[in-house]
């Protein structure tokens, strides 16, 4: 669109700084769409996950990982997607910080097929299921047998492609059965980095 800047003014000084501005200019015009284009949208309907990136209110940054059936992450329309949040550890970090932080940032990459991956960066909002079905009635009614109870919105303002030069070539493995949604700590993977001991012994020291 016309009148756009795309960029950070930190990218900007950076590249007059260390003189790449020819080439992230290019990039720019050539890559950085402001909505998402029929090849975007048949992309991001294939993907079984994406990695989501927020902060909040200052600056405090998260990076989660989210999966589900290929087409988890629901597009609406051109500018607007939506991925719903299951139940989990009951922190909401990433929820808590959009409540603080519009401000979010996907990451979709595919390992197999196509090597080549997808950002998404834009501003975030939570919505309860019942209010976004009544505006979009092609929402999946559940995710792998577990009901939705709320949605992360998602307005559109930069799709741009991750070159695939260092993706590499992943062969998917059947993990069936799986336990989704599960309470069981072995199944979630447990105490697997042995935090819990460190902690218990730095709350008795």
């Amino acid at each position: 669109m016309p009148g756009i800047r795309n960029g950070s003014d930190g990218e900007r000084e950076l590249q007059e700084r260390y003189g790449t501005e020819d080439r992230a200019e290019r990039f720019y015009e050539d890559q950085v769409l402001q909505r998402l284009n029929a090849h975007m949208i048949e992309f991001i309907g294939r993907m079984d996950m994406a990695f989501i990136a927020t902060s909040d209110k200052h600056g405090e940054c998260d990076s989660t990982f989210r999966a589900g059936r290929p087409g988890f992450l629901h597009v609406i329309d051109e500018h607007t997607l939506a991925y719903p949040e299951l139940r989990g550890n009951g922190v909401m970090a990433s929820l808590g910080n959009i409540l603080e932080n519009p401000h979010i940032g996907i990451l979709m990459i595919d390992f197999v097929r196509d090597l080549i991956g997808l950002h998404i960066n834009g501003t975030a909002r939570i919505v309860d299921d019942a209010v976004l079905r009544r505006c979009s009635q092609e929402l999946p009614e559940d995710e792998r047998g577990r009901t939705i109870e709320r949605w992360v919105v998602v307005d559109v303002e930069e799709a741009y492609i991750h070159c695939r030069k260092h993706i590499p070539h992943l062969i998917p493995a059947s993990r069936e059965p799986r336990q989704w949604g599960t309470d069981n700590v072995r199944a979630k993977g447990g105490d697997y980095f042995h935090a819990k001991a460190e902690a218990r012994a730095l709350v008795e020291y």
